[in-house]
């Protein structure tokens, strides 16, 4: 009787092989404290790899990279937010932090629709050159327009067969009714088949917030683009119109803003265990009317 073949670790997950892929999937938000208050909604994510964009550009005459379409991307929503390649921002960042350079890049972000695009939240899957992940990047991006990067390295003991926990000091203001002094614990099983995101906000009273991302592959062609967009024909809105909606409706039960807790100065881009990293890419300048 032959062994039992131990279970891959999640780390060992095999990737999407093509240039891009779209992953259909539910977002679900849940605020635990001070009051209890849940949303849902289906979106549509991109898969995308950074070093074959021009592949990606060719895959459906409805999806273009760096140009307006139905469906889109462009380098200049991501990194450093000012169009520059994605490549070196990622490759610089990853240094900072002392991790290698990653063979294979995956960012997994909304794409653009009708050339608009808002991503509360994009991915970095860095993969090395055995095919194992190496390290998650979490860019975080809020509504005045700011944008912060955790970059997470593979720690042993972090990959387990169902999925992968890492942990972030909070470094980033991005919620009005959350403060600073909080933790991030993300649960994340890497893109295959499937695809999940899971992300714990914890203060010194334990969970306060979790929003996740659960989504199944779907090749990125013209069917699935013209399907994606019957079912979100209006996705960036819909994003956006979330945010607000939603915030509005905490405001009126009784939830406090704390709108004091967003730094006086943006941050540096990116950190590490809760220390800003050193990078080539300075933040973009905080617009004055952004508050």
């Amino acid at each position: 009787m032959n062994a039992q073949q131990p279970r891959p670790l999640a780390s060992q997950r095999p990737p999407p092989v093509a240039a891009a892929s779209l992953f259909e999937g539910v977002v679900t938000h849940a605020r635990l404290r001070p009051v209890d208050h849940r949303f849902r909604y289906r979106v549509t994510s991109l898969l995308i790899d950074i070093d074959r964009l021009a592949e990606a550009n060719r895959l459906s005459p409805l999806f273009s990279v760096g140009r307006f379409n139905l469906w889109g991307f462009s380098e200049a929503d991501h990194g450093a937010g000012d169009g520059s390649p994605l490549r070196p921002w990622v490759d610089d960042l990853l240094a900072s932090a002392g991790a290698p350079r990653p063979a294979r890049v995956l960012l997994m972000c909304y794409p653009r629709v009708f050339g608009a695009v808002f991503d509360p939240l994009s991915v970095y899957w860095c993969y090395a050159a055995s095919g194992e992940l190496a390290a998650i990047l979490y860019a975080v991006r809020n509504t005045f327009g700011e944008r912060h990067a955790y970059v997470c390295p593979l720690r042993p003991g972090e990959a387990s067969v169902a999925e992968i926990r890492q942990q972030a000091e909070k470094r980033f203001f991005v919620s009005p009714f959350n403060a600073l002094d909080q933790r991030y614990l993300f649960r994340m099983r890497p893109p295959g088949d499937d695809v999940a995101v899971r992300i714990l906000q914890t203060d010194a009273e334990g969970p306060l917030f979790a929003a996740t991302f659960s989504g199944h592959h779907r090749v990125l062609n013209t069917a699935n683009l013209l399907r994606a967009s019957f079912v979100h024909p209006m996705m960036t809105a819909k994003v956006l119109g979330a945010i607000h909606w939603e915030a509005l409706r905490l405001w009126l039960k009784g939830v406090p803003l704390r709108l004091s807790a967003r730094p006086a100065t943006a941050p540096p881009p990116a950190s590490r265990d809760g220390v800003f990293l050193p990078t080539t890419h300075d933040a973009p300048p905080r617009d004055a009317k952004s508050g």
